[in-house]
């Protein structure tokens, strides 16, 4: 019975003094993580460095959706500044590849990032040749391929300054930009990159054309070929994969707002209102849809439906001063349609609606260049004169039916 008792006693004694060491050793990682932090928190990033260290060490994934962010800041805080020795220096060298391989291990869900750091590390500060870095930088995108554009450029720069005309690294280098013109069509960049890679924008078009001719059903060559004809316009090319593209995702609004914008450049007005009318229905909310389904109607001569659009266009974006110099656009190219002071009178209320949009938005310049062009069209103190027409005098304009407009002289 006496030996029973005492080992479970000895039991007893032992898990206590377990869970007394747990205790301790968790109390010693808090006091370490708050020390760290507090040092990070004051830019003192030399002396939170080893209790960073310290938690990594202990328990690696306790902290890990903050401490290995807040170390690597303190490594590059470190390593950039000028009065580091250069004895630390090199030890913050000698372990960074180790860090970043911990991060990747213990926070997975960050990997690429961190697996992208890495590789920058190598290239920048470690001078590792290409055919180190360049798996590296691969291995990052594979794993995270929305990582920062400024790591597909890292890679795309090395492709190209290690492509020997052999090596198949400028396809690749094609191909990743390709990628950057993709996500990124407003930046010219990216497009400029590839465009001297192939020497010009033709031979870069021709280039893309025949790699989606001989791989019709890939959505992403077909995308790289229309970007490629809208940025060299040859808006013709642009249509067809824009129309596969739409086929395969038919409520995309870039594509078809590209694809309605090309048709107005073809001025196919019929296929481009079409296409706006569409987009309408999938964002009533979108300003730009009627604007642009505006200048559409505008291009195919339907004036009154224009404006209306336009009209819309300017309530929706509450007081847009784009579309009403189009109104006012509208009326003064239907003022040829008019005789002597009738045309006058319409080139009056063109430059009152110009007047109108500058006054919503003062620096509209192209309402203001408009406004100086038309001064020397409108009826003179003369015409009044002659005609007898009085300053406030309403004068409905009659030449153009669609117009159901009048201006007052003044």
């Amino acid at each position: 019975m006496r030996t029973v008792l005492q080992t479970i006693a000895i039991a007893i004694v032992l898990f206590t003094s377990l869970n007394l060491a747990q205790n301790a050793d968790s109390i010693k990682v808090l006091t370490d993580y708050s020390l760290f932090s507090e040092y990070h928190k004051n830019k003192d990033f030399a002396s939170a460095l080893p209790y960073g260290w310290r938690v990594i060490e202990a328990q690696p994934t306790r902290f890990s959706k903050w401490i290995y962010y807040k170390m690597e800041e303190c490594f590059w805080a470190v390593h950039d500044s000028s009065s580091t020795s250069p004895e630390l220096n090199k030890s913050i060298q000698d372990t960074i590849l180790y860090f970043y391989d911990t991060a990747i291990k213990y926070r997975q869900e960050d990997k690429g990032y961190f697996q992208a750091r890495r590789a920058y590390v190598s290239e920048l500060w470690l001078s590792k040749p290409a055919s180190e870095t360049i798996p590296e930088y691969e291995q990052a995108i594979a794993w995270q391929p929305e990582l920062s554009s400024f790591y597909y450029n890292r890679l795309g720069q090395l492709y190209i300054n290690s492509d020997d005309g052999t090596n198949g690294l400028k396809e690749k280098a094609i191909d990743l930009y390709t990628i950057l013109v993709e996500r990124e069509p407003e930046n010219p960049v990216w497009g400029e990159i590839v465009t001297n890679l192939f020497g010009n924008i033709d031979d870069r078009l021709k280039f893309l054309k025949e790699a989606w001719e001989k791989d019709p059903q890939n959505e992403k060559k077909a995308k790289a070929f229309a970007l490629t004809a809208i940025q060299a316009s040859e808006w013709a090319q642009a249509v067809a994969p824009l129309e596969f593209l739409i086929s395969k995702e038919p409520e995309n609004i870039g594509y078809l707002t590209q694809l309605g914008n090309v048709y107005n450049k073809l001025d196919n007005g019929t296929k481009s209102e079409e296409i706006f009318a569409r987009l309408i229905k999938l964002e009533p909310n979108n300003k730009d849809h009627y604007f642009y389904f505006g200048k559409a109607l505008m291009e195919a001569g339907k004036y009154s439906q224009a404006r209306t659009q336009f009209l819309k266009a300017s309530d929706i974006g509450n007081g847009w001063a784009l579309p009403i110099f189009y109104e006012g656009f509208l009326y003064e190219q239907s003022a040829g349609g008019c005789t002597d002071f009738d045309r006058k009178v319409v080139y009056l209320l063109a430059q009152n609606t110009y007047r109108r949009a500058l006054n919503m938005d003062p620096n509209l310049t192209e309402a203001k260049d408009r406004i100086n062009a038309l001064s020397g069209a409108i009826p003179t103190k003369e015409d009044y004169f002659f005609r007898n027409i009085k300053s406030g005098t309403v004068m409905p304009i009659t030449c153009v039916g669609w117009i159901g407009k009048s201006v007052t002289a003044p």
